[in-house]
């Protein structure tokens, strides 16, 4: 590294020290952002000296979790720079870079529209996207416009890299087409497959000739064993594939890892067909990294959850559970998960945020209809909890079992009020919701903050 590249990082590093110190937060962006200023070129010279390169993963839900755990994975043998808080944007990527002295390998999940911008900058050894789906339509538009942006990008890899797709997403699959060193990674087991797709999924028209596909297996909104009946387009062979799916409720799942090098039996404490998703994304980027089924295996099973990402949180003798929703296919899969073991009472809180999304019109496309029948009380709060009070009535929850309550805070304390001692208490916040409520937990010495990890 050379002195004005060394001082610029000893000058970041000094202002993320300070925004800790002073409690103006973790320093996850602020160091980035002064970098950027003083040297927009820093960053890419500082992915340049990672000595074993730079991975990336995107994709429009689960990126955290599964960088998360391919950081399990990866982390035993060599020092990570690593944006664990969930800083996606470029000032993440340049504050993490700043933090990790001596780091050898960049390991980055990076939000959808900035992916473009990081393969630029960073030259990475893997990218791993795993899917896409209808998310900040306010931010981000229809989906088809990330798809090219993604497809522009993909095509600026060098050939050395290996580019890491989800198979079972139509648009995402087909990024792959025509490169040599791919993983394709997916599901199989039509066991955990929906009878049929649900009405708001995305990508159901075919990519080559636009007629509608038909699935033999549809698991997580549009993803699944596809064909198109007019031109034959399908899902191509797997290279990683998850099968024998064992999901135990709210308790965790267990399934057969198949990997270029041999097969593992994954005992992974999330729940969740998303989960197993997540999973086989974090074990294909490893795979391509050089990990062994036997490291893939122990990373996996030592993982337990990144913040707001399927956290038990003790207070007292109850258990507070938070499940992330943040679009109608994150918001499916959670209240998907539920049903196998419906809670008494439930949080939600929905913010409309410009993080969450000005938007709020995808509560109308979340199914709620089949748990709310046997939810005992929801308590719906944040900055929109009227409008997501009326989706739930509209959804056949009684009046008499609803209650509104604005402030995050108190809907918190009302629910734990609401549940008896050793029983869980399910609280489903949106993306800036979630951040608040850690705030919450943190202030009570719950959690530690969410930029440290961890109970408190």
């Amino acid at each position: 590294m050379g002195v004005r590249l060394e001082l610029e990082t000893l000058a970041a590093r000094a202002v993320g020290t300070a925004s800790r110190a002073a409690g103006r937060g973790g320093g996850t962006t602020l160091p980035g952002k002064l970098l950027w200023k003083l040297d927009p070129g820093a960053v890419d010279e500082l992915a340049a000296e990672l000595s074993s390169g730079v991975a990336l993963v995107s994709a429009t839900n689960g990126k955290t979790t599964t960088t998360a755990m391919a950081a399990r994975i990866l982390g035993g043998g060599q020092r990570l720079a690593w944006n664990s808080a969930g800083a996606n944007l470029l000032s993440g990527l340049a504050s993490a870079l700043v933090a990790a002295r001596g780091a050898d390998l960049g390991l980055f999940e990076v939000d959808e529209a900035a992916l473009p911008e990081a393969i630029a900058r960073t030259r990475p050894r893997v990218v791993s996207l795993a899917n896409l789906f209808r998310d900040q339509l306010d931010r981000y538009g229809e989906l088809e416009i990330l798809a090219e942006r993604w497809r522009a990008a993909v095509k600026t890899l060098p050939p050395d890299a290996t580019l890491v797709v989800n198979a079972d997403d139509p648009v995402v699959g087909d990024l792959a087409e025509g490169r040599d060193r791919v993983l394709r990674f997916g599901l199989d087991d039509p066991r955990h497959a929906r009878p049929a797709l649900q009405h708001a999924a995305d990508s159901k028209y075919c990519l080559r000739c636009g007629a509608p596909y038909e699935y033999a297996a549809a698991y997580v909104g549009h993803l699944g064993d596809y064909r198109c009946p007019s031109c034959g387009h399908a899902r191509p062979p797997l290279d990683v594939v998850a099968r024998d799916v064992e999901l135990v409720g709210l308790t965790g799942s267990r399934f057969t890892l198949h990997g270029p090098e041999g097969e593992v039996v994954v005992e992974l404490s999330l729940p969740g067909l998303y989960n197993v998703y997540n999973a086989a994304a974090a074990s294909s980027l490893a795979f391509a990294l050089g990990a062994s089924p036997a490291e893939v295996r122990s990373g996996l099973e030592d993982f337990s959850a990144a913040f707001g990402r399927f956290e038990r949180i003790a207070t007292g003798t109850k258990t507070i559970i938070v499940l992330l929703i943040k679009n109608p296919a994150a918001a499916n899969e959670a209240l998907r998960t539920l049903e196998t073991g419906v809670p008494p009472v439930l949080v939600v809180a929905l913010n409309d945020a410009i993080a969450d999304g000005r938007d709020v019109s995808w509560i109308w496309d979340v199914d709620f209809e089949p748990l709310l029948p046997h939810v005992e009380r929801v308590v719906a709060s944040g900055d929109r909890a009227a409008e997501l009070g009326l989706r739930l009535v509209y959804g056949g929850l009684p009046e008499d079992r609803l209650e509104i309550v604005p402030g995050l805070e108190e809907a918190l304390d009302r629910g734990l009020g609401l549940v008896e001692a050793g029983t869980d208490l399910v609280v489903l916040p949106t993306y800036t919701a979630m951040l608040a409520l850690r705030d919450v937990l943190t202030r009570r010495r719950l959690v530690k903050p969410y930029w440290e990890g961890g109970p408190a």
